[in-house]
């Protein structure tokens, strides 16, 4: 027997796991439609402005920070995060203002608005990876089961990276009446999932559909796709607008900062919440996801340069996908309310809150965190006035972590 044979039963698990897992690629009148974007540009889409989707710098450099034993304790919490204990009950009631949010962990988000219930990028794998058995773990269990959160009306995705499209989540919503909002492209996969086409409302930016009387809004956002190593490009990201008779509510999904969140907030805004990305950032990768302070600076674009409405940080907590301190993005959010002058609200998982109402602001992530230091004040002063974090490291090379983000 050689080496070759010895491994081929583990080659064909991989590929067999792979076909499901990864999804499909577009095809067909979904491909053709795609090539008619205008955003889809020399076989490609294409960000609002110019992105490095690959990180940059020293691989070696990268490895060290990534792998240094007392920095990967600095990325977990060091005792149990304290999920909300009574979820269920707490939703069993309509909100009083016709506007809650259940951060659910990460950047899955219950928002009950006038009357309808919409779950955006729902993800309860235990692993945002296409293998059960290695990639991120989540840091705390789900808040309740999907079966426990009862009916939906849409399920919105962002993007078709493994923390916000999860092939189990999704599997369990095929077999409800949900409807799916989808950005252009990612209904490939659903359909190979099992959700019917049906079922689909699949949107280039600025498309609108209306569900049950609520509009949602694929709005452009700065970011790429992907679910393979080989990534084609061929799925497009969102943030989303959602606007029901008596409330705006936006969710950012993944971004990086840029000039269009003025043009988002000035024809769909100004929202009454914003759901936006602050966690899993990078000096290694500045143009696709935001840091605090620039997530801050995202929501006053989207509510004309002026506080107003609350901001709900996500995508940070849940899984361990950056070299940053596990609590920094909490608590740099809010340093970065704070000096603006901006509602944040910091809900432990689970735990609901009304936009209008009393907001849980308690920074219960202190508890749970190794010192620090709070770097990003020495980080700001260095930036200057602009919305980054500093010039990222000298490009020596690009490290692929695209299916890892």
């Amino acid at each position: 027997m050689t080496g070759a044979d010895y491994l081929l039963p583990f080659r064909t698990k991989l590929r067999s796991m792979r076909t499901e897992s990864f999804g499909a690629d577009p095809a067909g009148a979904r491909m053709e439609r795609i090539r008619r974007s205008p955003h889809f540009v020399d076989g490609v889409f294409q960000n609002p402005v110019g992105a490095r989707t690959r990180p940059s710098g020293s691989t070696v450099e990268f490895a060290k920070i990534y792998f240094h034993k007392e920095q990967r304790g600095r990325r977990t919490p060091t005792g149990t995060v304290p999920v909300h204990a009574t979820t269920l009950a707490d939703l069993a009631a309509p909100p009083a203002t016709g506007l809650r949010l259940t951060w659910m962990g990460h950047s899955s988000v219950l928002a009950e608005i006038d009357g309808r219930r919409i779950l955006f990028d729902p993800v309860w794998g235990e692993r945002c990876s296409p293998f059960p058995f290695a990639g991120p773990k989540r840091l705390h269990p789900t808040p309740l089961s999907l079966a426990a959160l009862g009916p939906v009306d849409v399920v919105v995705i962002s993007h078709d990276h493994y923390d916000h499209l999860d092939l189990p989540t999704i599997r369990a919503l095929a077999g409800t009446d949900t409807v799916f909002a989808v950005p252009l492209g990612v209904g490939a996969h659903l359909e190979r999932w099992g959700v019917p086409t049906s079922r689909m409302h699949e949107l280039d930016w600025n498309e609108t559909a209306t569900i049950a009387g609520i509009s949602l809004t694929a709005t452009p956002a700065r970011h790429f796709c992907g679910r393979g190593l080989r990534n084609q490009q061929h799925t497009l990201w969102a943030s989303w607008a959602v606007t029901g008779p008596e409330h705006r509510i936006y969710h950012s999904g993944d971004t990086g900062y840029f000039p269009g969140f003025r043009d988002i907030g000035a024809e769909y805004g100004p929202f009454d919440a914003t759901m936006i990305q602050i966690g899993a950032y990078s000096e290694y990768w500045p143009d696709i996801h935001m840091t605090p302070a620039e997530g801050m600076r995202a929501h006053l674009d989207l509510q004309g340069g002026s506080p107003y409405g609350v901001l709900l940080p996500i995508h940070w907590g849940t899984f361990n996908l950056a070299p940053h301190a596990w609590a920094e993005p909490g608590e740099w959010t809010k340093d970065a309310g704070e000096e603006a002058g901006q509602s944040v609200a910091f809900p432990r998982p689970g735990e609901p809150f009304e936009p209008a109402g009393t907001l849980p602001v308690e920074p219960w992530w202190r508890s749970l965190s190794t010192s620090l230091g709070r770097p990003w004040r020495r980080t700001e002063h260095q930036a200057g006035p602009g919305p980054g974090p500093g010039p990222a490291p000298a490009a020596l090379g690009d490290l692929d972590l695209a299916g890892e983000r």
